[in-house]
């Protein structure tokens, strides 16, 4: 799965989950602009596990401040084949 397909994954889940616009979620945004709580996190990573099929490290999720930093979280992970 490339790029852009994460992305389009992560702002479509985020636009259902959260009632976001999604021509407003690119790379550069970052989560605590979109105002999304420690528990909106959680709910997204529970659902990127869903859709992608792979575990989301919980250490890794540190580093995550934006939706780019997120695609790259997932990417790493499905290039690891880390199964959830």
């Amino acid at each position: 799965m490339d790029q852009q397909a994460i992305l389009d994954k992560i702002t479509t889940v985020m636009a259902e989950l959260f009632d976001l616009d999604p021509s407003k979620l690119t790379p550069e945004v970052r989560f605590e602009d979109l105002e999304l709580t420690s528990l909106d996190a959680l709910d997204l990573v529970a659902e990127l596990q869903a859709l992608t099929g792979r575990r989301v490290a919980q250490g890794r999720l540190r580093d995550v401040r934006t939706i780019g930093d997120m695609v790259s979280l997932v990417q790493s992970q499905l290039a690891q084949g880390d199964r959830a």
